[in-house]
């Protein structure tokens, strides 16, 4: 069963087959009033759409091995730092992997959600969107319980293995772990929709991961996630401030570092109000980009141009055949 299928059989068993939402289930061709608790549908059929997409992972070798590798290269950088940070005694190998686990939340959506978006809106997955009342809506809560899913548990085994394997840093009470709760959620609040943007309007999956992984690995060293952001120039840290990697960073160091840590930061101090605000802001920003712009994605499907885009991927691998 593809992705939409499972978006339109789990829409269909909450008896929304004659539901009509303009705005949402026809291509979004204007706004409609859909008939009272069909939000709430949507919201289940994501749910159930969503612990499916989680039950398929978890039986895909291929996908979950993505995400060992990134844990791996994130304890084998860490274990060989043996610095401290500069003007603290905090061990050099705790900042980089606090970095690297708010990394991984950044990277996990921003950059797999709109790979998994473009891959199945090659596959027909917009166009069948058009068909399934309350499809989008379904869709995205579904894919944002999947994204959410791989982001805690990539999260909780850097984390673990850290511990064990590099002596790495854990929260050390009650406190910090609703923090690094807080600012894991909020951030990937922060992201996700970003994704979802980001993957309405790439042309294929081909391209997809070569345009947006070069920033990405250009944020991971100039937000503090490798190092003291400190030791970068003044100009450097103020465009890195506009992003959300650096206040995700510097929530999850807050939770995982001790208050000497604080001595590395800009402003000499964890700023978690500014990081709830900015990585709100930014959860806003994205939220009022995604849905419009995948709306505008399905209502430009259409069957002549999805076959087209397969023509042209044939062509293209016909000479490798």
């Amino acid at each position: 069963m593809t992705a939409v299928d499972t978006v339109t059989a789990a829409t269909n068993a909450d008896g929304e087959t004659g539901m009509t939402d303009k705005g949402v289930g026809d291509g979004g061709q204007g706004p409609a009033k859909s008939r009272p608790g069909s939000r709430r549908r949507y919201w289940q059929a994501g749910w159930q759409r969503g612990g499916i997409e989680i039950r398929h992972l978890l039986r895909n070798p291929k996908e979950l091995s993505g995400q060992i590798i990134n844990v791996v290269v994130a304890l084998v950088v860490a274990s060989n730092m043996d610095d401290d940070v500069p003007g603290t005694h905090v061990p050099m190998s705790h900042l980089a992997l606090s970095g690297f686990a708010a990394y991984l939340l950044f990277q996990i959506g921003l950059l797999n959600l709109p790979q998994i978006l473009v891959t199945e809106r090659e596959e027909g997955a917009l166009l069948r969107l058009r068909t399934t009342p309350g499809g989008i809506p379904a869709y995205l809560i579904a894919k944002s319980v999947l994204i959410v899913a791989m982001a805690l548990a990539t999260l909780v085994v850097l984390l673990g293995a850290g511990a064990l394997v590099a002596n790495g840093p854990l929260p050390h009470g009650v406190d910090d772990w609703l923090t690094l709760l807080w600012v894991s959620a909020l951030g990937l609040l922060a992201v996700v929709p970003l994704g979802a943007a980001i993957g309405a309007v790439l042309p294929n999956p081909r391209e997809a991961l070569a345009m947006i992984m070069l920033p990405a690995m250009g944020l991971l060293v100039t937000s503090g996630a490798m190092f003291p952001l400190t030791s970068l120039p003044a100009v450097v840290q103020k465009i890195a401030s506009v992003f959300p990697l650096k206040w995700m960073a510097q929530g999850v160091r807050s939770a995982l570092l001790p208050d000497a840590a604080r001595a590395a930061e800009p402003a000499g101090s964890w700023e978690l109000p500014t990081v709830a605000l900015v990585l709100a802001a930014w959860a806003v920003v994205g939220f009022l980009l995604a849905v419009p712009l995948l709306r505008r994605a399905a209502r430009r499907e259409s069957g002549s141009r999805l076959g087209e885009r397969h023509r042209k991927a044939n062509l293209g691998a016909a000479p490798a055949a």
